[in-house]
């Protein structure tokens, strides 16, 4: 699989193959990684690529120091999945998503 490429000016991770673009997006607020959403083409789904870009989320909350807030389902079911993964970082399971008004 190609490199994924972390772009903290558009918060988000993404990793290109075949032409098609697979994206994580954070955000980094208060010492949390916030994972907001996972986008993986139907064309990549079934590769692993959406659990290889939650694992590098997790590696970057583990090398910057934050608590991951996972708001994204996809993560949030990977993550449980994972435990090994998430093994020394803290994760904040509870913390509410925004409300909008």
């Amino acid at each position: 699989m190609a490199d994924i490429v972390d772009d903290p000016a558009d918060q988000r991770l993404h990793v290109e193959l075949d032409g098609r673009t697979a994206e994580l997006f954070y955000e980094v607020e208060d010492g949390a990684l916030l994972i907001l959403h996972t986008e993986v083409p139907s064309e990549l789904e079934g590769h692993g690529i959406g659990g290889s870009l939650v694992r590098a989320a997790l590696e970057r909350a583990r090398r910057d120091g934050l608590t991951v807030v996972p708001w994204c389902p996809f993560a949030r079911r990977w993550m449980h999945g994972h435990a090994d993964a998430i093994e020394g970082i803290d994760v904040d399971w509870k913390r509410p998503p925004p409300t909008s008004s």
